[in-house]
């Protein structure tokens, strides 16, 4: 592997940014500088991390950096949940999300526990 940009789960998680993105889009006024803010943030965080892991001269910085990755897609989703509980966005609205959330979490846990010994 040549670069970060050749991982399916970087590539997943820079879909999950554009889905928060999008999702965002939806919150009231009043969530500008606080939920939608927060959300954005933790999403552009789980592409981050995992392209700063890979550039990592160790598997153990690497391994950290991804559990940093999985800690922020737990966020999101937690985020999504609350959208959903206090009806800013509808279950079917959030479910391309929440669907790479699984998806990203998944592929996160496979890649950590190859990476450790």
């Amino acid at each position: 592997m040549d670069s970060y940009r050749d991982l399916i789960v970087w590539k997943k998680a820079m879909e999950l940014v554009t889905e928060v993105y999008r999702l965002v889009k939806y919150l009231p006024k009043e969530e500008t500088y606080a939920l939608s803010d927060q959300m954005r943030r933790a999403a552009i965080s789980v592409p981050s991390n995992i392209a700063e892991g890979f550039g990592r001269n160790a598997a153990k910085d690497y391994s950290r950096f991804l559990n940093i990755a999985r800690g922020s897609k737990y966020e999101v989703e937690t985020q999504l949940l609350i959208c959903i509980q206090l009806e800013y966005i509808s279950e079917k609205q959030a479910k391309p999300a929440m669907d790479l959330c699984d998806e990203i979490g998944k592929m996160l846990t496979s890649l950590i526990s190859k990476l450790t010994p």
